[in-house]
């Protein structure tokens, strides 16, 4: 095998710098700011409201823990842990999927369900706060589109 020299990398120029350590230090601070409101209303961490709003929306409010790892974006272990401690509170119920017994399906009880309707009003209000009401409805619909872009970006060069 002959050894190639890499390419050279295509380094950011200063607006795109600029563009990227806002971006950055964005994804680090808007997901603790969300973490420290539910924690401080709810006991929940930001993935744990998302695990709940997610089933809160599904049919019958249940889904395949696989896929809803995939929709909180957490591994397995985590979410079956996070599943340990709602069903502890009696907001989560875990059963084997009857259709297929090598999937575990989670389902949000009703008292789940009048959890997460308890917390969301605050939760929305912090994400209100301090994203959209900073923003012009034009720079929703930018920021609506750069989203996509960065997750279509993603989703095609990250491996499977």
């Amino acid at each position: 095998m002959v050894d190639r020299p890499s390419p050279e990398p295509r380094w950011l120029d200063d607006d795109e710098h600029q563009t990227w350590m806002a971006l950055a230090t964005l994804m680090v601070r808007l997901p603790a700011a969300l973490d420290r409101q539910l924690q401080r209303d709810s006991g929940l961490t930001h993935f744990e409201y998302q695990v709940m709003a997610g089933l809160s929306e599904a049919p019958d409010r249940t889904m395949r823990m696989s896929v809803l790892a995939c929709f909180a974006e957490g591994q397995l272990p985590r979410l079956s842990q996070v599943a340990t401690r709602l069903e502890k509170r009696g907001w989560l119920t875990r059963r084997p999927d009857p259709t297929d017994g090598r999937y575990t399906l989670a389902t949000l009880t009703d008292e789940g369900m009048k959890a997460i309707t308890t917390i969301a009003p605050a939760h929305v209000n912090t994400v209100r706060t301090l994203v959209f009401d900073a923003l012009t409805k034009a720079q929703v619909r930018h920021l609506r589109d750069i989203g996509h872009r960065i997750n279509h970006a993603i989703t095609n060069t990250t491996p499977r």
